[in-house]
Parts: structure tokens; sequence; C-alpha cells
């Protein structure tokens, strides 16, 4: 008798918390824009790597070296191309500049990159102002990032970040320390 009372009150204990802390809902963007052509112009221009999350640490483990990156992400030569370009400061004080090429996928809502044909990026909405998270999934491994317009977001979009991931399987959390003032993006 005592342990039916028990695991009666162990279920309405998890109904209570279950309802109170509901995993908040993301809306996804659409990586392509009315035209089903090209990505939306708010989209472009110069953005901050602020935080990353994950199943595991391995996942992440790429950024572990990294203070801060700051990318810029511009129309390609080619329809439905993106050029993202990257310099990332190392927390050695190193800069090291990456390239990237993105192509939209029409139809659907997620980004292939050029010479990684395993790896798919989708967008999402940020509640933060001026923020916006990515999914990657390649082989193997799956990661969200959190970048914004501004290196320094206030820590709540950051908070907000970390409890949605977790509410996704991503136990492991990585935030960029930004110690050091960013690279300067090369125009190559």
């Amino acid at each position: 008798m005592f342990y039916q009372i028990w695991v009666a009150l162990l279920y309405l204990y998890g109904i209570i918390l279950n309802s109170i802390y509901q995993c908040p809902e993301h809306s996804q963007l659409t990586t392509l824009g009315m035209d089903g052509k090209e990505l939306p112009e708010v989209h472009l221009g110069q953005w901050y790597f602020i935080a990353g999350a994950a199943p595991t640490k391995k996942e992440l483990a790429t950024f572990d070296p990294v203070d801060n990156i700051v990318f810029n992400m511009a129309a390609g030569s080619a329809p439905m191309q993106l050029h993202l370009r990257a310099t990332i400061r190392m927390k050695d004080g190193r800069c090291v500049p990456r390239k990237w090429i993105y192509h939209l996928t029409e139809g659907n809502t997620y980004l292939r990159t050029e010479g990684r044909p395993d790896m798919k990026t989708e967008l999402f909405s940020s509640s933060c102002p001026g923020g916006i998270m990515l999914n990657e999934t390649g082989q193997g491994y799956q990661r969200f990032l959190l970048y914004n317009r501004s290196p320094y977001p206030p820590k709540k979009c950051v908070e907000e970040f970390k409890s949605l991931t977790s509410c996704l399987d991503s136990r492991a959390f990585l935030l960029t320390p930004r110690n050091q003032e960013p690279c300067e993006l090369s125009n190559n």
C-alpha cells in the first residue's frame, strides 16, 4: 500500500514539475527568401560566435582553443550560394582565417556546406535581439551554435540558449571567453 502511494506521489510530482519547467519552443527560420532563391538579407553581414551546445563535449572540442570568432556572411557569386568568412582568435592570441561556401537547398530549410556533403546546417530564430541559432549535423555529430550581432549579448540570451538546448538533449555547453579583441576580418 505504501509503495502504491509513493508511486502515485512521484507520478504527480513529475506532472507538476513538467508543467512548470516545460521546454521553450523555438521557431525555425526559413533559409530561403520570398522567391525561394536566396537567404533574406537580414541574415547577411557580421556575426559573433557566442556559445555552443551538444550532446557530448566531443562535438564541441573544436572550439576549446578558441577565444572568439567573428564571421561575415555574404551572398555568393552564384545563385543559391553564400560565402562565409571567419577569423578565429585562438586563446594563444593567433588569428586563423577560414572560408566556407554554403549552398541553399531549394524547398528545404537547411544549408549544405561545399566539400562536406555529410554536413547539414539549419537556421533557427533566437529570442535574443540580434541573435540566431544554428543546428549543425554531420557524420557522427550534432551541435547547436549561438551567434549574435554583438560580441557581448545580454546574459539572458545565453541562459535561454542553454535552457533550450538542454531540452534538446545537449548536455555539454561551451561559452566562448571573448577575453581578447576579435581579429580583423580579411576581405579575401
